[in-house]
């Protein structure tokens, strides 16, 4: 036990250096923004006599008086535009009293201009953050401090690899296999340990993870489906980035999506059927397997249905004009969003289908290795 809390502690020691080296990493398009200042921002007037009500939507422009919050500028008071272009999934409207995020363009001590960007709400996704890293920590204990590290290094590992590595125009598929493996070993071996267990876990996940790839590769191909379907994606090549293949990013982002749900599969199976031949050490390998394979049904089961309900969950207006506007089931089947999330649940669903078998069998062959040599010397 004591030999374990050491491994334990080593282990989240060098993941914290880890992450904060990979923290400070730089992405490379800092410099894009580096001479505005962000700041938080009180609104303390408004003027809305240049705005026009068309049915539910605004457009027009909000005059926006703002006293900054925070910063060198604290105190100042300086005049915004806010833009509304009648679009209610962008637009924002401000009040009297609402706290804003604003960016601040300047020379020296003397502001240019002051953007507001939108409503400030970093304290309260901050506290939301926190309740949940406490909660976690007081259910699970050290588990759940190695859970935030791994939550954290994710984060890290997208925001300051993964992404610039798009930008930069290296392979999406390629670029996405190695920092999904690499995050799948981190979380496993973090959380499960430096054991058997965990090894099977990451082998079940990333043999998981390959058939994904491939068959979203395979399908991609087959459904005729642009890359444009990821939201962003048309804002992103007008932005000067036109040489990215954002088909295939939005093909590595269907098995991004789904290796959490292969991890936790992996993770269920293997950690089940170390269990039972811990109990039953002389059991037969046969029946070990056998035992993944029952683990593996029930996990299936509602896993699949977890998927479909990520994916579709995103999609209920779309689902909801339909429905309004009478549009025929084979219409909405070929339409190229909806096309897209079959894509993305079935694909996701045969990895697991795939996952669940491997880890079973690579289960059974590892763990009841050590009891076979038992039996056969008695």
């Amino acid at each position: 036990m004591k030999i374990r809390l050491n491994q334990d502690i080593t282990i989240i020691l060098i993941m914290i250096v880890v992450t904060v080296i990979l923290f400070f990493i730089p992405t490379g398009f800092e410099d894009n923004y580096n001479k505005s200042i962000r700041s938080k921002a009180l609104v303390i007037s408004v003027d809305n006599s240049q705005l026009e009500q068309r049915g539910i939507v605004k457009t027009g422009v909000q005059q926006v008086k703002v006293r900054i919050l925070q910063g060198e500028f604290k105190g100042k008071e300086f005049n915004s535009t806010n833009n509304l272009k009648g679009q209610l999934e962008l637009d924002k409207m401000f009040s009297v009293g609402d706290k804003a995020l604003v960016v601040i363009d300047h020379q020296g001590d003397e502001v240019v201009f002051v953007n507001i960007i939108d409503h400030y709400r970093i304290n309260i996704e901050a506290i939301l953050f926190f309740i949940f890293i406490l909660i976690l920590i007081a259910f699970a204990g050290i588990t759940g401090v190695k859970t935030v590290i791994s939550f954290i290094f994710t984060i890290l590992a997208i925001w300051k690899i993964l992404i610039p590595s798009f930008l930069k125009g290296y392979d999406p598929i390629v670029i996405s296999l190695i920092i999904t493996t690499i995050i799948m070993a981190v979380t496993i071996y973090l959380v499960g340990g430096l054991n058997k267990k965990s090894l099977v876990a990451f082998l079940g996940a990333f043999i998981g993870m390959v058939a994904t790839c491939i068959l979203s590769l395979f399908f991609g191909k087959e459904f005729n489906l642009h890359g444009a379907v990821v939201p962003f994606s048309e804002t992103l090549l007008y932005s000067g980035y036109g040489n990215l293949n954002i088909t295939r990013i939005f093909l590595a982002g269907i098995f991004i999506a789904s290796s959490g749900a292969l991890m936790d599969v992996a993770m269920d199976i293997s950690a089940a059927v170390y269990e039972i031949v811990s109990i039953n050490p002389k059991i037969h390998m046969s029946k070990a397997i056998k035992s993944g394979f029952s683990v593996s049904r029930a996990v299936i089961g509602t896993m699949a249905t977890t998927l479909l309900l990520a994916y579709s969950g995103g999609y209920t207006a779309m689902l909801m004009v339909f429905m309004a506007q009478g549009t025929p089931v084979i219409n909405i089947l070929n339409m190229t969003y909806v096309s897209a999330e079959i894509l993305h649940t079935l694909v996701g669903s045969f990895g697991l289908v795939l996952v669940a078998p491997a880890t079973s069998i690579l289960s059974g062959l590892m763990f009841t290795r050590k009891s076979k040599k038992v039996t056969y010397n008695s």
